[in-house]
């Protein structure tokens, strides 16, 4: 994106080395970038393919359009991932080589307050990846029942005082509709303490970011068609930024489930579609963390299908 006539950093993608070199790429092979973003891992990725190689790439954000490749071996797909297998169809793809997920919100998301995706700044409570649909974040919290409220924010914010959070959200609105971030700070003051105001805050943007998307459920359909397109020997490269991510990723990578649990055959063999090929979880270097300080949360899983 330009802006001034100056280059604007979109995204600095995190692990973006380990990522890719993950994948373990043929140069003719076909490849998908679920998450383009400012494209950093799409370019990285084309660097590396020959002139029979072809990458797809997802993203339902209309800003991210504006980075799309000049390129033929390039097709920009503007959804979201959760429809991963129906548009390769649509595309006449069979079957691909790898897929690369990079699950963190954009920086350019964090850094325009219009959206507001963050505490930082006074806007709009919208949260939504793609602004054609879907509630607004100051939507679900003018309209959801107080139970629905403390789901999400014990859910998926992991709050401890999720229930009193969601009552103040209910008592708030009966006498000034929630419209703007500061309407949302302005609920979460007495609960944000200072030691632990920053983290607090987080949570409560994330739960609710995590909800107008349908984030965790579009993870799960993302995941399981991935699978499915995916030829035998093909890599799956997910990068996540938080637990509930990281942990449906792990459990299935670990045993094709999202639940963790193990099956096995009659002899005793765990049953699973995919050879882990990071056994532990690869987090960013001390120095990327320096010079990337939101990489600090990233956490790469890397899997081959059997």
């Amino acid at each position: 994106m330009v802006d001034n006539g100056r280059q604007m950093v979109y995204h600095t993608p995190a692990l973006l080395d380990e990522s890719i070199e993950g994948l373990s790429i043929c140069p003719s092979g076909v490849y998908v970038d679920v998450t383009f973003g400012g494209g950093g891992h799409s370019r990285e990725i084309l660097r590396r393919l020959n002139d029979d190689g072809r990458l797809i790439a997802f993203d339902q954000d209309e800003d991210a359009a504006l980075n799309a490749i000049d390129d033929p071996r390039f097709t920009f797909v503007r959804s979201n991932f959760r429809f991963l297998k129906n548009f390769l169809r649509y595309l006449e793809v069979d079957e691909v080589d790898g897929v690369l997920a990079d699950l963190g919100v954009s920086s350019h998301h964090f850094d325009d307050a219009e959206r507001g995706f963050s505490f930082r700044f006074e806007g709009d409570l919208d949260m939504r990846m793609n602004r054609g649909t879907q509630k607004s974040a100051a939507d679900i919290l003018n309209e959801y029942t107080v139970e629905r409220l403390r789901d999400i924010f014990s859910k998926y914010g992991e709050l401890k005082n999720a229930h009193k959070i969601a009552s103040s959200v209910v008592a708030y609105r009966q006498t000034k509709k929630i419209a703007l971030t500061n309407d949302l700070l302005a609920i979460l003051e007495p609960f944000a303490f200072k030691d632990r105001e920053k983290k607090i805050l987080a949570q409560a943007f994330q739960a609710l970011r995590i909800e107008v998307n349908g984030e965790m459920d579009a993870l799960t359909e993302m995941l399981t068609q991935a699978l499915h397109v995916l030829k035998p020997g093909g890599r799956l490269s997910v990068i996540s930024y938080h637990s509930l991510e990281d942990r449906l990723v792990k459990n299935f990578f670990r045993t094709g489930n999202f639940e963790g649990v193990l099956i096995k055959d009659f002899y005793g063999n765990v049953e699973t579609p995919f050879e882990q090929v990071s056994r532990k979880v690869i987090v960013p270097a001390e120095e990327e963390q320096q010079q990337n300080p939101r990489s600090r949360s990233a956490r790469l899983r890397i899997a081959e299908k059997k």
